[in-house]
């Protein structure tokens, strides 16, 4: 159950409804975010929750029965959007394009690829300055100088930047260069830093984790929305099979699933889904036909010199001949 409480209500009837809950055999926690305060409360007793929707400072009360549930579209019906700025919005009324290198190498690199996503309208890059690499003699990325280089390039060219963060004493340092923070998949499950960013007021890409199920991933952002952070955009990047033609194992299932269960705004990862150079494109308008509200796309000048990841990148040109495709699928899915 979850109680939405008016903005100013007073201690005393904050205290009543903390007793009544109770009474009621329920456990309420309560949440305070950027926008609103809460009490997501759990229990069974059957009650008739007309008791506690008529109380004093109550805005509004539903029930909840997923064990996620601030995060659930059981009790918020309007979908939520991730207001970037400058006009930059990630929600389900258009399609949100992320592309970018898997690493920042250079800044002659940063701004080739800015330049790039300009050309084509894009406003948002993806991009790594640490990086999680299954060899430790591979380049792990340029840190957090890399990262303010890169942030100085966009800035000046009205570019949003998503980069992955990988444990609790970046965020601090990171976040005023960042303007979408993500959660890579090996991190899925890691709730000290999913608490932390919950304190945060920047959005968070949450990535499924290598092996995780739709349900972890859901309980991975109400990690974040519980904390305090209803800026939340989840990801679907392939998981972990017994297969072994493609990286992963895409799970298109999960975009279309993800979106009736929730209200966040869903995305596809198709480069880190298939990890086949010559398939990204046939799987990312796949994403596109089931419903995805982005795309994170890794894109390179000359992927063969990436790097990381140049197996699984687009080169500018055959990213061009993609957004083409994908826009034409956009407008026949929505009519």
């Amino acid at each position: 159950m979850i109680i939405q409480l008016k903005p100013g209500l007073t201690e005393k009837e904050k205290s009543a409804l903390l007793e009544a809950v109770a009474h009621i055999g329920y456990k309420a926690s309560e949440v305070q975010t950027q926008f609103r305060q809460y009490l997501v409360c759990v229990g069974k007793t059957e009650f008739d929750i007309r008791r506690l929707g008529t109380m004093p400072g109550v805005d509004d009360i539903h029930r909840v029965s997923d064990p996620y549930k601030l995060v659930s579209r059981k009790w918020r019906v309007e979908d939520t959007a991730i207001d970037l700025g400058d006009g930059v919005v990630v929600d389900r009324q258009r399609l949100s394009i992320m592309a970018g290198p898997c690493s920042i190498e250079s800044e002659e690199q940063v701004e080739k690829t800015v330049e790039h996503l300009l050309k084509n309208g894009i406003r948002i890059m993806r991009g790594g300055v640490y990086k999680p690499r299954s060899s430790p003699y591979s380049f792990r990325g340029l840190g957090l100088e890399g990262l303010k280089m890169w942030s100085a390039i966009a800035k000046r060219n009205g570019i949003k930047i998503i980069t992955e963060v990988m444990h609790t004493e970046q965020i601090e340092a990171m976040e005023p260069y960042v303007d979408i923070f993500q959660v890579g998949a090996r991190n899925a499950q890691n709730f000290n830093l999913l608490d932390a960013l919950g304190e945060v007021d920047k959005p968070v890409l949450l990535k499924r984790g290598m092996s995780g199920t739709i349900e972890e991933l859901l309980q991975a952002a109400e990690y974040v929305f519980s904390n305090g952070n209803e800026k939340i955009i989840l990801c679907e990047r392939g998981i972990r099979t017994f297969e072994t033609a493609s990286r992963n194992t895409f799970d298109i299932n999960a975009i279309p699933i993800l979106k009736e269960k929730s209200h966040l705004p869903v995305v596809a990862d198709p480069s880190h889904g298939i990890g086949v150079r010559r398939f990204v494109a046939d799987i990312a308008l796949a994403c596109v036909a089931a419903g995805a509200d982005g795309l994170l796309l890794e894109v390179h000048e000359t992927p063969e010199k990436a790097a990381s990841d140049g197996q699984q990148t687009l080169n500018f040109q055959e990213a061009e001949r993609l957004y083409r495709k994908v826009e034409a699928v956009r407008k026949a899915v929505v009519g």
